[in-house]
């Protein structure tokens, strides 16, 4: 087995925002920590240079649980707002 297979997860909150104001979340993302500093380190900046964005900044923060029933409520709404806008 390799290391990182053997290299426990953690669920983590990302935000990106960019420099025009627009921002974009993943609410839960499960990595290890070499994952993470690998994103932030590598990949974050290879991402933004590939898009042609400057001025992007990232905020990562280990979630402490995953709250089952708020990503129900938010995908709830989420369905109702597509709902309403294509009434």
């Amino acid at each position: 087995m390799n290391v990182e297979a053997q290299q426990a997860e953690y669920p983590y909150f990302v935000k990106v925002e960019t420099s025009t104001g627009q921002s974009a979340n993943v609410p839960i993302a499960f990595l290890t920590r070499q994952q993470v500093e690998s994103f932030l380190q590598f990949d974050f900046k290879r991402l933004t240079e590939e898009a042609g964005i400057k001025g992007a900044r990232i905020h990562v923060e280990r979630a402490t649980t995953a709250d089952y029933e708020k990503v129900l409520g938010e995908i709830a709404t989420c369905l109702r707002t597509s709902k309403v806008n294509v009434a």
